[in-house]
């Protein structure tokens, strides 16, 4: 059990370096992942439902285990600062890629991608993130569960009205079910595991080898991506790259204003910077690749797994240069 809490410990502290390594192998090699993109199952919308799927219900189960009662005694508490965090989070990256979809005349499915990926909530490696930095954990965690329940109703509402400019047709309906299926399901379980087994020393146990889970787990969705898009990645050109920079890094430089223009601490900022910065692209890359209505525009998933990749990467140097202002 120690060993496998260090090797959790080792694999939160190199998250980019993990998800990097799988992405590369996985460009060279993209048999070794097809597993991922293995289709179990449909639901009652015609979702497919993969085994990325199961691998993001997972990852959400394990942020579901290290929620307590006492965070949402917190989120009681600091009603200002989370409805900010939810404002900042559903407005600034669905809008900045809408934007950057105008400016940058990105093709249908492309844009279609980057704003899935921007009205998606945040990810659970956020929370990480901001614990590396010194920023406020528990605004951190108080964000991403907000934005997490939100987002059976924001995301599609936010998709649909975004993607009214585009020729593809998006209905709210199917994305709801995705989300409910493989972010909510999971959290409520993770959380009543720990209302009930919080206390219990295995079970603590176990919940320092989460962490190491949620990261595989984020390696393996990457990797999914890959073995089935990694092809394409350069077929739209340099522009996707430039997208989804442009996207990550103004959503960090805005999140960080928002922080600031409401009078919010150095550890507030630094927490929402990367919390607004950092979507969870993963479960972007999931809805694009097994959402039914999804199937017409496979496009969409190329520029959802190269943010996956780059949230991950981004956020680390982030999170590693705050550190460094503090020394």
């Amino acid at each position: 059990m120690k060993q496998l809490q260090k090797l959790s410990k080792f694999l939160s502290d190199y998250t980019s370096i993990v998800v990097i390594a799988i992405a590369i192998i996985t460009f060279f090699v993209p048999q070794g992942m097809g597993w991922v993109n293995y289709q179990l199952f449909t639901d009652p919308l015609a979702n497919k439902i993969t085994c990325q799927s199961i691998i993001i219900g997972v990852i959400m189960f394990s942020m579901g285990l290290a929620l307590t009662t006492q965070d949402f005694v917190i989120l009681a508490e600091r009603p200002f600062d989370i409805f900010i965090g939810a404002i900042a989070q559903y407005l600034i990256m669905p809008f900045l890629a809408f934007s950057i979809s105008r400016i940058l005349r990105l093709p249908d499915a492309i844009a279609l991608g980057l704003i899935l990926v921007g009205c998606c909530p945040g990810g659970v490696s956020s929370n990480i993130m901001s614990y590396l930095c010194g920023g406020d954990v528990a605004f951190s965690v108080g964000m991403t569960t907000v934005s997490t329940i939100l987002s059976p109703i924001m995301t599609p509402l936010m998709v649909s009205l975004l993607a009214s400019g585009t020729k593809i047709s998006i209905h709210g309906l199917p994305m709801f079910l995705s989300i409910i299926e493989t972010v909510i399901v999971p959290v409520a379980i993770g959380f009543v595991l720990n209302y009930l087994f919080g206390n219990k020393k295995k079970f603590q146990e176990v919940q320092k080898m989460m962490p190491g889970v949620a990261v595989l787990g984020l390696a393996c969705v990457v990797g999914g991506v890959i073995s089935s898009q990694g092809a394409h990645f350069f077929q739209s050109g340099i522009v996707i790259f430039v997208a989804v920079l442009l996207h990550n890094s103004l959503g960090y430089l805005l999140g960080y204003g928002a922080g600031r223009l409401t009078g919010m601490s150095t550890a507030k900022k630094r927490t929402i910077s990367i919390e607004v910065g950092m979507q969870n692209a993963g479960l972007a890359t999931n809805l694009a690749t097994t959402t039914a209505q999804f199937a017409s525009t496979p496009e969409s998933a190329i520029i959802c797994a190269v943010s996956c990749v780059w949230h991950s990467i981004s956020g680390t140097l982030l999170a590693g240069w705050f550190a460094h202002l503090d020394k």
